[in-house]
C-alpha cells in the first residue's frame, strides 16, 4: 500500500485475540531525525496520537465528537514507550493500535511501531486516558463509546 510522506493513512484493520487494531501508516520526516540521523524519541508519541485517532474513526467516531456532542475530554495521564530498533529518514512506518482496556472512567491503549518493509518491531507503547468533563473533573465515558470501546476490546 503506498502512503503519502508524513500523513497517517489508515489501512485494513485486523484483529487479534484482543479485539479490533487499527493500522496507520507514515513516512518518516527528516524533521523528526536527531543527529544521528535516528527518529527523536518523543516523535513515538505523535505516532501513537495519530493511531488513537485513526482508531476512534473505525469505531465510527471522532475525538471532536466526544468533545463537542458531550463535553468530555480524554487527556494523557500516563504515556510508556519500550524502544526496540532505531526508525530513520523516509522509513514507512505502520502503527497498530488497540484498546487494552476501558472502564467508565478510563481508556488504556496499546501501540506497535514497525518498519514496513520488513515488519521488524521498532517500539512497543501503551497510554491511560482520563475521561474529564469540561470543568476538567473525572466524568463517567458516554454510554454510546462505552459500548464501542467494549465491543472493540472482544467484552
Amino acid at each position: 500500500m503506498s502512503s503519502q510522506r508524513g500523513k497517517a493513512q489508515q489501512v485494513s484493520p485486523r484483529s487479534n485475540h484482543n479485539g479490533v487494531v487499527s493500522e496507520s501508516r507514515l513516512r518518516v520526516r527528516y524533521a523528526e531525525t536527531d543527529q544521528m540521523g535516528v527518529v527523536y524519541h518523543a516523535n513515538h508519541f505523535i505516532w501513537f496520537e495519530i493511531g488513537r485517532v485513526d482508531l476512534m474513526r473505525q469505531l465510527g467516531f471522532s475525538y471532536r465528537d466526544l468533545e463537542r456532542d458531550h463535553g468530555c475530554f480524554i487527556p494523557v495521564v500516563d504515556a510508556r514507550c519500550r524502544y526496540k530498533a532505531p526508525a530513520r529518514y523516509d522509513d514507512e512506518i505502520i502503527v497498530r493500535t488497540h484498546l487494552r482496556n476501558v472502564r467508565e472512567s478510563m481508556i488504556h491503549f496499546g501501540y506497535e511501531l514497525l518498519r514496513a518493509n520488513d515488519s521488524e518491531v521498532l517500539a512497543e507503547g501503551e497510554t491511560m486516558h482520563m475521561i474529564l468533563d469540561s470543568k476538567m473533573k473525572p466524568a463517567p465515558l458516554p454510554e454510546k463509546y462505552l459500548k464501542a470501546f467494549k465491543s472493540a476490546i472482544g467484552k
